[in-house]
């Protein structure tokens, strides 16, 4: 905290909280809810490894807030990788550009409905108020409805500009015009935006940065840990660096490799010899998971792990090993997105028979194309 660079983060922090308008000091009467911050530091990397820059973050503990005095609704939606996965399939087939964007200090631009009180930030109270606290009028992160206050204050802003949002996906924003049709993807403060026309693209991010301070990235290149590269061959979705850091996670990054992420054949069921660690085997679902995003390849085992997540056995952790060592040998492997004649949906699937070895349930799959 006292560290040269973490200091200069955190008075960058505040610079932003003040001139955002995020708090005013008011006197403490003493019967107010009054909730903690406390301060969160993390290293951003490059898509390469190399660092980035520090951050740090005032966060509000909002687990202090009382359901109905300081907070109410609280849900805010994300993007779904379906539908990234559908919008970058028509980027490729149109070949339209792809830009990529991050929010500066997003959760502060949300208006709160709600009066909350906060404690002044730990290391800079000011010391001609040391008495007083933080009435926030806008959101900061580590509040309930922070998330949903900012989605709100963007989701206003491009309906205000006349763009609408999808029924099946209320993070998918389009505008459909005469000449050209523009897609905006919503990931917290990550945004996506793609279309027909490069130069309204362009007219749009420089909209979108007068009420909102934003950091233009260029074209898509690490989206939500996903490395992205493009050539006249399509566009290339992989997760090298997040298996890489997943392996080393738990300790498998010089483990030999195996041909498959599940022997053939091979059946899980309950019980067996408790693992002694289950919340081990729980990361590493989660992990496993989010890398399916990428990695159909393993999607079949990974859900038939994820169905021992309350009670994991040793026997199941080695299954969990197995497909860490299937990935440390296929790294690079990636999603290609390629170019198509046409964009019909086609379709496919299949189920197998009574193969559940406790309920004689089947077990179906599909798989849905674009293009």
């Amino acid at each position: 905290m006292h560290a040269p660079e973490w200091k200069e983060a955190m008075e960058h922090e505040l610079e932003a909280l003040h001139k955002n308008g995020t708090w005013t000091l008011v006197p403490y009467e003493g019967q107010e809810n009054v909730i903690d911050s406390k301060w969160v530091f993390k290293t951003k990397f490059k898509a390469d490894g190399t660092i980035e820059r520090r951050k740090a973050r005032l966060v509000a503990r909002g687990f202090q807030q009382t359901a109905g005095l300081d907070y109410e609704e609280t849900f805010s939606p994300v993007v779904k990788p379906s539908t990234i996965r559908i919008i970058l399939s028509m980027a490729v087939h149109f070949n339209w550009e792809v830009r990529q964007m991050d929010i500066n200090n997003a959760f502060l631009n949300g208006y709160l409905k709600e009066t909350v009180f906060m404690y002044q930030p730990e290391g800079f109270i000011d010391p001609n108020k040391p008495n007083h606290i933080c009435k926030l009028t806008k959101a900061l992160y580590g509040l309930k409805q922070a998330p949903r206050a900012w989605f709100e204050r963007l989701k206003n802003a491009l309906l205000t500009w006349g763009f609408q949002n999808t029924k099946s996906d209320t993070s998918l924003f389009f505008l459909k015009e005469k000449n050209h049709v523009t897609f905006i993807l919503i990931y917290v403060d990550d945004i996506l935006v793609t279309g027909s026309n490069s130069e309204f693209l362009c007219k749009f991010i420089k909209q979108l940065n007068v009420p909102f301070a934003l950091k233009d990235l260029g074209s898509l290149h690490y989206f939500l840990g996903i490395e992205v590269s493009r050539d006249e061959g399509g566009m290339y979705l992989r997760q090298t660096k997040y298996i890489s850091d997943l392996l080393r996670k738990f300790n498998m990054e010089n483990v030999s490799t195996c041909p498959t992420p599940m022997v053939t054949g091979k059946q899980f069921i309950a019980g067996g010899e408790p693992l002694k660690n289950p919340s081990l085997f729980r990361q590493a679902i989660g992990g496993l998971q989010y890398l399916v995003n990428t990695r159909p390849d393993i999607a079949y085992s990974v859900n038939k792990l994820s169905q021992y997540m309350c009670s994991p056995t040793v026997h199941h952790w080695q299954g969990i090993k197995r497909i860490l060592r299937y990935l440390q040998g296929t790294k690079n492997y990636c999603l290609h997105i390629k170019p198509s004649a046409d964009l019909d949906i086609s379709g496919f699937s299949d189920a197998d028979w009574a193969t559940s070895p406790e309920d004689r349930k089947s077990v179906a799959g599909n798989c849905i194309y674009l293009g």
